[in-house]
């Protein structure tokens, strides 16, 4: 192999190594940005990562919201009727946030089974349910369009309770 063929291997070699760490280092810095989606039955089952960023979701079940009286902190349970997870959030919930409705929410599983949300995500309208509860609810054997009828018949209930002046959440934290 005469010197100039060395000095091109060379040069290609350096090139795929340099080439080879920019992806990796690519991909590495990726691995942390991703918010991979779990169901109550998966954060149930151990495959949830602890302390990392995560998205849940499922439905916020029906009279689990426990509003601190004294601060924006609440509390609820989010489940796919097989499992719940409980989720611990500071903050203004969105408008749409009711009971028996779908919801993501986006945060980090802590080591006491509970998720600490950074964000909540409701729906958008009455017919409306995230993508990935409702493959979660269908992965569980239930179907999305039951779901949001019951959703709908829950939040006419909480509305008529809300304009009779029942509606008040149990304010302990």
């Amino acid at each position: 192999m005469t010197q100039k063929r060395k000095q091109k291997l060379y040069v290609i070699l350096g090139l795929l190594v340099l080439a080879s760490i920019a992806v990796g280092l690519t991909l590495y810095a990726l691995r942390a940005n991703i918010n991979l989606f779990f169901s109550p039955i998966q954060i149930a089952a151990g495959e949830a990562p602890f302390e990392r960023q995560i998205r849940a979701g499922g439905m916020v079940r029906e009279g689990s919201v426990v509003r601190n009286p004294d601060s924006l902190d609440v509390e609820f349970t989010v489940t796919d009727y097989v499992d719940d997870v409980r989720v611990h959030y500071s903050g203004i919930l969105p408008d749409l946030f009711r009971e028996g409705q779908g919801v993501v929410v986006v945060g980090q599983l802590q080591q006491g089974g509970y998720i600490m949300a950074d964000q909540v995500l409701a729906r958008h309208d009455e017919n409306y349910m995230p993508p990935e509860v409702a493959q979660a609810l269908t992965d569980a054997g239930y179907k999305p369009e039951d779901f949001q009828q019951k959703a709908a018949a829950v939040a006419k209930r909480l509305e008529a309770e809300e304009e009779s002046g029942n509606g008040a959440t149990s304010s302990s934290y």
